[in-house]
This record gives structure tokens, C-alpha cells and sequence, in this order.
């Protein structure tokens, strides 16, 4: 993989919080979405760095080996595992002279190491041999991390995902509930381990794009209905869309533009809480009527003036 600073990607310095991190990533991401800009290669290009750039700074974990190691920072527990076979190596059979820092005895540091195992001069997938003795450790594979997209309804219902890494199809339960940005682990799903070691893990971040009719607040989810200025005088019914189909919503009479009324139970599903949803929030919107005839016009006057 190239070497792309992650944080020029998001535009953010390289001391930036977390939630800094979080919000440059969604902000970009709106504009750079593959819904928002069909059939154009650069954004899609851009929207892929996106994402890479965000699924490793956004794990504090992966974020501290990316600043220590750059663009080989997938391969910094493999170096440091190796680091410490060869300090274990050398209190063996030296007393543990001879051998500190990034050092491998032999002048050797990290940048070396990465080249040597993972860029094809003599690498053999574990520690290399030298003049001394010979060390073979295990490694576990590097993490796979992906992107998901579902939109706002496929996240508000458990359900069966299938998808395919490293050749092999992986079948997963989506449960009801999941969040923009929140992340899976799938253990041992990852790619395959070094000399007999572990695989690596899969993690999966959900990316849920900006729902055209609701507004998800935490577990709350927020609508907007239009109602006829007779309607919002004399009360009646209307039509509300909500995440499980419509119902029937009684406007009072009088009813004020912009009134927000409460549908208990009818927002988003509470994640892996069987049966809890959150709260559906409608406010209403009064449309007044145009082309008014001129009998029409005369009953407002009438109005007007009673």
C-alpha cells in the first residue's frame, strides 16, 4: 500500500483529538459520498483515502502505531514481537549484551526490518537468521479493516449480511440499533498469520449516510410532516411515515406552525436491547394555500376583519 499521510487526507493537524478526528471524517465524507457524486472517479478515489485514513486514525490503537511507524504501521506488532524474540535471544546467550533500543545487534532498526520481512529482499515471513543462531517466530496476521454502507432503515432491523475477504465469504448478523462510525470486531477473519501464527481480525465500521426524511438523534429520530392551513385550523387527520410504515396522526385544532408533537416507541431501535425503540419527533409544517379564487379571497377578507 502507498504511503498517504492520513492526516492531509482529513484535513486535520496531526494533535487533533478524537472527536476532531470524528468530525473532519463526516464532513468530508457527506460531500464526497458515491450517492452524491455518481459516476465520478476522482471523488470515489477520494472517498476510498477517506475512509482508509479514517478507519486507522480513528482506533487510537492503530493511530499510535501509524505515528511511530508510518506507512508500515499494519507491520509494527510483527516488528516489535521480533524485537523482543531477538532481546530474549540475546539474555539467553549473551547476558543480554550487545543489544538496546531499535537495535538488532547489528545496527539493523525497524526501517530495515520492514524492508527486509516485508519487501521482498530475503524475506521469509519471520525472523531472519544471522551468523549467531536463528529465531522463527509466530506472527499474527495483519487486521483487515472494511467499510459497510447501510442506509438508515437496513440499520433500524437485525439482519443476515454476507460479504467476501481475503477469498472467503463471511456471513454476519447486522443487529438492529448500529451506528454511523461504530465498529465490529470478527476474530481470527483477518489475514492469514506469519509461520503458523494467528490470522489477523476483521474489523467492519458501519457508514450510515444522512437519511433524506429523518433526523437520527441518538436513539430519537426527528421528521417533518406538511399539513393544509384547514387542516391546521379546524384539526384533523394526516399521514405520518415512520421507520415500521405509516399511521395516522390526529392534528388538534388551532395547531401553530412548526408544533413538534412525541411518538412514543416509534424511533430508532435501541442497540441490542430487544423491543426498546427510541422516541419519533413530527413537527409540523403549514403550507398555505395559493391560487385562491376571488370568493376564496373574500372569505380571508371576512376573516380579517370579524
Amino acid at each position: 500500500m502507498a504511503y498517504i499521510d492520513y492526516y492531509k487526507i482529513l484535513g486535520v493537524d496531526k494533535s487533533a483529538k478524537q472527536d476532531d478526528i470524528k468530525k473532519a471524517y463526516r464532513k468530508q465524507a457527506r460531500k464526497l459520498h458515491p450517492d452524491l457524486n455518481p459516476d465520478d472517479k476522482e471523488a470515489e478515489r477520494k472517498f476510498k483515502e477517506l475512509n482508509e485514513a479514517n478507519e486507522v486514525l480513528s482506533n487510537p490503537e492503530n493511530r499510535a502505531k501509524y505515528d511511530k511507524y508510518g506507512e508500515n504501521w499494519k507491520h509494527g506488532e510483527e516488528y516489535e514481537k521480533a524485537q523482543q524474540q531477538q532481546r530474549q535471544y540475546q539474555q539467553q546467550n549473551y547476558g543480554g549484551g550487545g543489544f538496546s533500543g531499535a537495535d538488532f545487534g547489528e545496527g539493523e532498526d525497524f526501517s530495515d526490518f520492514f524492508q527486509s520481512m516485508f519487501g521482498g529482499a530475503g524475506g521469509s515471513g519471520g525472523f531472519s537468521k544471522n551468523s549467531r543462531g536463528s529465531s522463527s517466530g509466530k506472527f499474527k496476521g495483519q487486521d483487515v479493516h472494511a467499510e459497510l454502507n447501510l442506509n438508515l432503515k437496513d440499520a433500524a432491523q437485525t439482519h443476515p449480511q454476507t460479504f467476501e475477504i481475503n477469498g472467503k465469504k463471511v456471513r454476519i448478523t447486522i443487529p438492529a440499533g448500529v451506528y454511523d462510525g461504530q465498529q465490529i470486531k470478527l476474530k481470527g477473519h483477518g489475514s492469514p498469520g506469519f509461520n503458523g501464527g494467528p490470522n489477523g481480525d476483521l474489523y467492519i465500521t458501519f457508514n450510515i449516510p444522512v437519511d433524506p426524511d429523518f433526523e437520527r438523534i441518538g436513539d430519537d429520530l426527528k421528521t417533518k410532516v406538511s399539513i393544509d392551513l384547514y387542516t391546521a385550523l379546524l384539526g384533523g387527520d394526516v399521514k405520518v411515515n415512520t421507520l415500521a410504515g405509516s399511521v395516522n396522526l390526529k392534528v388538534k385544532p388551532e395547531t401553530q406552525n412548526g408544533t413538534t408533537v412525541r411518538l412514543k416507541g416509534k424511533g430508532f431501535p435501541v442497540y441490542k436491547k430487544e423491543g426498546q425503540s427510541g422516541d419519533l419527533f413530527v413537527t409540523y409544517e403549514v403550507k398555505l394555500p395559493t391560487d385562491l379564487t376571488d370568493k376564496q379571497k373574500e372569505l380571508f377578507e371576512q376573516l380579517k376583519n370579524s
